[in-house]
């Protein structure tokens, strides 16, 4: 009598969406590949039978709202079947579920296999296949067990798909496509085509005619499944705007009253208060009528219903901008000061020669004697070797805009140039503005104005509204370059590269995996409300219709090898070389608050890339001979940002050393870069006095009209120029919306899971860096107290905290806090 020589591997399955009793564990099977035995019939790991599900648990709602079932699974495998290495999971059910995790404990072992799937399982009657997990354990191509080999090559080829049809929601391909929705006509140019841009994911929707006429939203169906943000996050962001909406936007429309939006301006200070940040409904259920019907209009049925059902308040925080001195703003030291420690840190520069250098033919207007008594006594060459002049510049690629944008309607900008001089104590002083025009655009022409600082009378009139362009300029810069472009636009082609190219078992994948959640959805809904047709950007900045091709002319400048933070430094000659420092530069001076905490978090993410490369490429040979990481980097160069493939500014990837670069940079992007340009926006950027978006009007010459209207009344020339109240209104939802957190985000230093790697030396580093950001907070909290490091809070007393890691506390939280480095581009 033949003995049965199967034994049962058990385990248990974690989906995050109940679906009950009837739910997923009657219409699921599962099967395991073993990554030890070789099937010789089909060159893979032996097959398991296939099992169900069985007895479930349903856990508490988790701190997003989300609820996860735990499932019972045994499988039955011959005798001999060695370790499990893949999982297959097939989903006859009429939903799609999330599954979350399993983990199986082998017969004859104690040995746990733990897999982290964090992927939609979509039914069998759409996709036509199953879904294929990998066990968490990782291999470069080269030492993948050879049971595994073909199964990795199978799975990287069906999520590169064959780059055709539009997109289905069950889809888990990933491609490639140019910014083709925005027009192609006089005012719109389409950048990654006609012009160059980082390649975006493919949707499959065709381009954009020269109108836009026949322009459609991104649906969140369009991205691959795997990228989209929980539903309990879409509610997060929804209620946030909805919040944002009901303090800012929907009471400044009633107040409109159906005047003309580009000629409601304030009336004084106090009405821009009052209409704000006075007392309103705090939530959406006591909103009145009008209100709730304008916003059922832009929500879903079903979201709206979530939403007007949650109980808790909204909250309605003064800007900190204003919270300790509500003046701060007109101070000259903050104006300086948040350009090393305000929302945009990452323009300024050190001058090594006057006058600037310019791109065009015509140099700058500001002379030496316009200055040379506000040096401290130093003379200019002086003040220039010692490294004490510095610039703000907006100068070189907005001239050629000029002229379109100040004629395409009621907007007036200027092309700055803002020279400070650095005092004793790291503070900065501006010395001097200059504001210029084309004259001439056929022979390069320009015309000029400079204002320097003044306390009293016209002079400080017109100092302000100098201040003003700059910082419209400023604006501009910051959300279409600094914000969208060097993080959410650039690191979107690295993501689709990794998941065509790299497998989820190589280490590379699994080092970047954390730093790509929810990025590809957000950059859909960027592109959807921000950057389209008419959409937010091209109403509230002055760069309007040319705003995209504008930011397309400025990724010409963009290199990767000068994102590192060390190398922009370089770039921007705000530090100097030092090989005895970890990071390899120096700060020309130490108070600088961007670049003091993010040297600290460079370096690091740096030690710790480096100690996780060195487990799995012991020399130069074995990265070179990595051919799936080749294919990734090869793609991102030739496809990903295409059009710069021929340029400088590519590591060549031969060496450990070029991929520890390549990956600290790109993780850098990806966490504390964007949360130094991003999460500061409520902060210091909401209040439209301090930072317009756009002006609507020129600074008046003496003996004109407008002069005589600005000499009678300073104030209201000012308020009139600013933006109206529906821009600022928009403007200011933006960036409340933008400085949230969501109570899912994960932060530098976390993981998600505890198995997400069953690599000993790795889960021993990556604690070591966790370490290592908890030192840095604390000495980012101590600089703060500083009473010597005057950049560190200003005149407006906010202390620098946006690079502060926040990983003293782990309890999730929503919000604006002001701290804390996401792990993702993921707002």
């Amino acid at each position: 009598m033949a003995t049965d020589q199967r034994s049962a591997m058990k385990g248990v399955v974690v989906v995050v969406h109940d679906f009950g009793k009837s739910g997923p564990a009657k219409s699921l099977s599962l099967h395991i590949y073993s990554q030890t035995q070789l099937d010789p019939k089909t060159g893979k790991g032996r097959l398991s039978e296939k099992a169900k599900l069985e007895g479930w648990k349903t856990k508490k709602k988790g701190s997003d709202g989300s609820k996860s079932t735990s499932y019972k699974i045994k499988l039955k495998v011959e005798s001999g079947f060695g370790i499990p290495g893949a999982l297959v999971v097939t989903n006859q059910h009429k939903h799609k579920f999330f599954i979350k995790s399993a983990f199986l404990q082998t017969p004859n072992h104690p040995q746990i296999i733990h897999f982290e799937c964090n992927s939609w399982v979509y039914p069998t009657n759409l996709t036509f296949t199953h879904c294929l997990f990998f066990s968490n354990t990782s291999y470069v191509p080269s030492q993948t067990p050879k049971p595994l080999v073909e199964l990795r090559k199978e799975e990287l080829a069906k999520l590169r798909g064959d780059s055709k049809g539009e997109r289905k929601e069950w889809d888990r391909i990933y491609d490639y496509d140019c910014y083709d929705d925005i027009g192609n006509s006089q005012e719109r140019s389409q950048p990654g085509g006609l012009l160059p841009y980082p390649r975006r994911g493919r949707t499959g929707q065709p381009p954009s005619n020269a109108d836009c006429s026949n322009w459609k939203i991104e649906s969140e169906t369009n991205v691959a499944p795997d990228e989209r943000m929980r539903h309990t996050k879409i509610i997060e962001l929804a209620s946030n705007s909805v919040e944002a909406a009901l303090q800012f936007l929907f009471p400044t429309l009633k107040a409109l009253n159906h005047q003309p939006q580009s000629t409601a301006h304030f009336k004084s200070f106090v009405e821009l208060h009052n209409l704000f940040w006075a007392q309103k409904p705090n939530n959406l259920a006591q909103a009145d009528q009008w209100t709730k019907q304008k916003l059922k209009k832009f929500l879903p049925q079903q979201l709206f219903q979530q939403i007007l059902s949650q109980k808790h308040p909204f909250m309605y925080p003064l800007p900190q901008l204003l919270r300790e001195n509500e003046w701060a703003w007109m101070d000259d030291d903050e104006f300086a000061r948040q350009m090393l420690a305000g929302t945009n840190p990452v323009r300024i520069t050190c001058l090594h020669k006057f006058p600037p250098e310019s791109k065009t033919k015509v140099v700058s207007t500001i002379k030496e004697s316009d200055i040379e008594h506000s040096l401290d006594g130093l003379t200019l060459q002086q003040a220039i070797e010692d490294r004490r002049i510095l610039l703000l510049d907006h100068h070189d690629y907005l001239m050629p805009f000029l002229n379109r944008i100040n004629n395409s309607g009621n907007v007036f900008a200027y092309a700055s140039r803002t020279l400070l001089f650095l005092r004793t104590d790291s503070t900065l002083k501006p010395l001097a503005i200059e504001l210029s025009l084309p004259y001439s655009e056929a022979e390069g022409e320009e015309i000029s104005w400079v204002y320097l600082p003044a306390a009293e009378g016209m002079e400080a009139a017109m100092w302000h509204l100098a201040r003003a362009h700059v910082a419209a300029n400023d604006s501009v810069y910051h959300q279409l370059v600094s914000h969208w472009l060097h993080t959410h636009a650039v690191v979107e082609p690295f993501i689709i590269a990794t998941r065509r190219q790299l497998s989820v078992m190589h280490p590379i994948y699994r080092l970047l995996n954390p730093h790509f959640k929810d990025t590809m959805h957000i950059n859909s809904l960027y592109r959807s409300f921000m950057l389209k047709p008419d959409g937010i950007f091209e109403k509230i900045l002055f760069s309007g219709k040319f705003s995209m091709e504008l930011s397309s002319e400025l990724y010409k400048e963009w290199r990767f090898d000068e994102q590192g933070l060390p190398a922009d430094l370089l770039k921007r000659n705000m530090a100097v070389r030092d090989p005895r420092n970890p990071t390899g530069v120096r700060l020309i001076f130490p108070d600088y608050p961007y670049a003091e905490d993010g040297l600290e978090i460079w370096t690091a993410i740096k030690t710790w890339v480096k100690s996780f490369c060195s487990i799995f490429y012991g020399e130069d040979d074995s990265v070179r001979s990595d051919e799936e990481l080749q294919a990734w980097w090869s793609e991102i160069r030739n496809v990903g940002h295409g059009d710069k493939s021929n340029e400088s500014g590519w590591y060549e990837m031969t060496t450990l050393s070029d991929l520890v670069e390549a990956l600290t940079t790109l993780i850098w992007t990806a966490t504390g870069l964007h949360a130094a340009v991003n999460t500061g926006q409520y902060a210091y950027a909401s209040y439209p006095l301090s930072r317009p978006t756009l002006c609507h009007n020129f600074i008046p010459s003496e003996g004109t009209v407008e002069y005589a209207e600005l000499l009678s009344n300073p104030d209201k020339y000012y308020l009139e120029m600013l933006p109206g109240k529906f821009e600022t209104a928009v403007a200011i939802s933006l960036t409340k919306v933008l400085s949230n957190h969501t109570k899912d985000e994960l932060y530098l230093g976390r993981k998600s899971s505890s198995n997400w790697t069953d690599n000993a030396m790795v889960k021993h580093y990556f604690s070591e860096f966790s370490k290592e950001l908890k030192n840095i907070e604390k000495r980012i909290a101590e600089r703060n107290k500083d009473p010597m490091r005057k950049n560190r809070s200003g005149p407006a007393k906010i202390p620098y905290k946006l690079l502060f890691p926040d990983t003293s506390n782990f309890s999730p939280k929503g919000g604006i806090t002001g701290k804390g480095i996401p792990n993702s581009i993921s707002i």
